[in-house]
């Protein structure tokens, strides 16, 4: 099996299946008022912009894993992380202070303009700020709807909406801390990772897996089974993905290259190009760190450190090693080949991924 072809491939099935649901969530917000009707279309221009869906094909496998036959409502039900994940990033991109995502702009960014067009007595930051916690927290709504709504029995619905919460607990724990480790100014290798368990691999990988899971029946090993799996991948994950938040093309990432540099962020990449650079290397690192008019020139060099204190080596390294270890729990776990060969090629193709 081709696991990229086959995340693609969901992609295209389920951008379809939310086509029709912002079509209906759009039609009935009209009914309430058109600033309703304005946000529902926003969130849906910005969730339908991009996004690979890997969350919603993560839920949808962890369902075929547990052995779920009802394909068609598992994938109407795998909308649901996907709105969550929305929530998430429209908050996430309100702390990080970006102006685009998916290539386009941020809520908050479009709401800010409309103040400066129509509200000019009002602080325009402020204003964006405020309309895209409530689209946030529109999305989330959404997220929960979609599951209550399935057409899975009720006693497994509610094991998921469980879960989904837990998944949005655990995500905004790693959330704080990833924000007090950029105000402190320093990390260490076992915090970052407990962010990178929390932030992404648990609602990345792990909590839509359990998801599927829950809905198809699974009980508490199956989902441990799942989990050995999920945790390192989900960190290996994020690893790649800082990764090509400095190497990455900036049209494919859809955000301006180094977000991360100019933010100040406490990654693996910082981290071990600071504990093995010389005093000159560190002290032109902490120099750019945080600094959001960082140029391109220096955007260059801080690349040529990474590079030569073997910090993009270390952490390359590191993701290969978590994700063998995620394959090397799913070779040996007893769930159905097709589940499995998706979860072992798309292990592999997130290390290797330039997008």
């Amino acid at each position: 099996m081709n696991a990229k072809q086959e995340l693609q491939n969901y992609k295209k099935i389920l951008d379809r299946k939310l086509a029709v649901f912002f079509r209906e969530r759009i039609r009935e917000a009209r009914k309430i008022n058109p600033l309703a009707a304005q946000a529902a279309e926003n969130l849906r221009d910005l969730t339908l912009a991009g996004g690979k869906r890997v969350r919603a094909a993560f839920m949808y496998w962890g369902y075929k894993a547990a052995s779920g036959k009802e394909d068609e409502k598992i994938i109407e039900a795998s909308m649901s992380i996907e709105l969550t994940h929305i929530f998430l990033l429209i908050h996430d991109d309100i702390i990080d202070q970006d102006n685009f995502r998916h290539g386009v702009p941020t809520i908050h960014k479009r709401y800010e303009t409309i103040a400066r067009q129509f509200y000019k007595r009002k602080d325009p930051f402020h204003f964006g700020n405020s309309m895209a916690i409530i689209i946030g927290d529109m999305a989330a709504a959404a997220g929960n709807a979609i599951i209550f709504n399935s057409r899975f029995s009720a006693e497994k619905i509610l094991k998921a909406l469980d879960k989904l919460q837990d998944i949005v607990r655990d995500t905004v724990a790693g959330e704080m801390m990833d924000v007090i480790l950029e105000a402190r100014g320093k990390a260490t290798e076992k915090e970052i990772s407990e962010v990178h368990k929390s932030k992404t691999a648990k609602y990345t990988v792990e909590g839509p897996l359990h998801l599927g899971a829950l809905l198809a029946g699974a009980d508490k090993n199956f989902l441990k089974v799942l989990s050995d799996y999920a945790v390192p991948v989900g960190v290996a994950f994020q690893i790649q993905d800082d990764i090509l938040g400095v190497f990455g093309n900036e049209k494919k990432l859809g955000k301006p290259v180094c977000s991360d540099l100019r933010e100040g962020k406490q990654t693996l990449l910082v981290l071990k190009a600071v504990e093995k650079g010389n005093s000159v290397q560190r002290k032109f690192i902490k120099s750019v760190l945080g600094n959001r008019n960082v140029t391109r020139g220096e955007i260059e060099d801080f690349r040529k450190i990474i590079i030569d204190t073997r910090s993009l080596e270390y952490s390359k390294k590191l993701a290969k090693n978590l994700v063998s270890k995620g394959v090397s729990a799913m070779e040996k776990s007893a769930i159905s080949k097709d589940a499995k060969d998706f979860l072992v090629g798309i292990a592999e193709y997130i290390v290797s991924r330039e997008v």
